[in-house]
């Protein structure tokens, strides 16, 4: 068994006993087969991130999101402005990607999504932001706060977020300046860095060294499964990888780790990328990092044998299938990924008890 570091001991021994890890008891959630199914983390932020729990949530009922807290526009910026606080933005979308199909989820689902539209100052806030937010201004706690709202919702599943500090990504890009292509300089805001025009070259956090959540590193500890990506790259994908616990306990965990690709480069931030340039970038951040599967779309890969050399680097095989809405739109089908997951689950690593 791999040493643990003094690092993730400290973060241990500060998780209240009986909290971190375990399974949120949710109204209307499927029950917990205990031993049955398998224990699954999933790691990023944004619509990439909902992807991905709307189609684990299908197939196993021990979920955890673990989300970035950069996100510095709309709704969650302003919050985060005038009160301090974590955007809550990316943790309202994994709630709401983790309501059931039933009535109750649904409606709660379209409730915490619904944005206000009016001349005033409440223009575009997302109800489920205030309702995050005002629930963490009582309770003092994030982890509580969350956990209470997931269980409104009847949500399968649980959010944390990956820091308990609001963190600013900065990156180093190359031709931000459209009239200076060659000029490397550093863009600041998750929300400018998703949208410049330039290369982004590489990507880090401020403070550099923030603190991760004893519970997410907890579930990333006790996973069966970790599950990184789909999502935007720079933003929402490697920020995890920039929190020095959280990467060390993915280094350390006897979890399989899959990579979910997206289907198509993010205008901007990735524009032009190949499948394999994206595992490129990824390993320059997080050069330690093993994997254990990528997966990815056929119709996204061209060159299947660049991938699987850049998977190699990793340690992972490629596992190719059809993920994607049949109407062509670059977005995920939830029952075609929750497939492909069920498959990877079952076929790679160890035999789990849930086969």
């Amino acid at each position: 068994m791999t040493r643990r570091t003094p690092r993730l001991s400290r973060l241990r021994r500060a998780v209240p006993e009986g909290r971190a890890g375990r399974p949120v008891e949710t109204r209307g959630a499927r029950p917990r087969r205990r031993g049955t199914q398998p224990k699954v983390v999933a790691l990023g932020g944004g619509m990439g991130l909902s992807a991905s729990l709307a189609a684990l949530r299908r197939i196993t009922g021990d979920l955890t999101a673990v989300v970035t807290v950069a996100d510095d526009g709309g709704s969650s910026g302003r919050l985060r402005d005038e009160l301090g606080v974590l955007p809550p933005g990316d943790l309202r979308k994994a709630l709401a990607a983790l309501c059931g199909d039933d009535d109750w989820g649904q409606t709660w689902a379209r409730v915490i999504q619904h944005r206000f539209q009016s001349q005033g100052d409440l223009h575009e806030h997302a109800v489920g932001n205030l309702l995050i937010v005002a629930l963490w201004e009582q309770l003092g706690d994030h982890v509580q706060a969350l956990d209470l709202v997931g269980r409104l919702l009847g949500a399968h599943g649980r959010v944390l977020p990956m820091s308990a500090v609001p963190l600013e990504l900065q990156a180093l890009v190359r031709g931000h300046d459209p009239e200076r292509p060659e000029e490397v300089g550093t863009v600041r805001g998750q929300a400018t860095v998703a949208l410049t025009p330039g290369e982004v070259q590489s990507v880090h956090l401020v403070p550099n060294d923030p603190p991760a959540v004893p519970e997410a590193v907890e579930a990333v500890l006790d996973a069966d499964w970790v599950v990184l990506g789909p999502g935007s790259w720079f933003s929402s994908v490697i920020p995890h990888l920039l929190v020095p616990e959280l990467l060390d306990a993915l280094i350390e965990t006897k979890a399989r780790r899959v990579l979910s690709l997206n289907l198509a480069p993010q205008p901007g931030e990735t524009e032009g990328f190949s499948p394999q340039r994206h595992l490129e970038v990824l390993g320059r951040h997080a050069p330690k990092l093993a994997l254990d599967v990528v997966l990815a779309d056929e119709a996204a890969v061209p060159d299947r044998d660049s991938l699987t050399d850049a998977a190699k680097r990793f340690g992972a095989a490629v596992e190719l299938a059809p993920v994607a809405r049949p109407d062509g739109s670059p977005r995920h089908d939830p029952e075609l990924l929750a497939a492909a997951y069920d498959r990877i689950f079952r076929m790679h690593g160890r035999i789990g008890p849930w086969r």
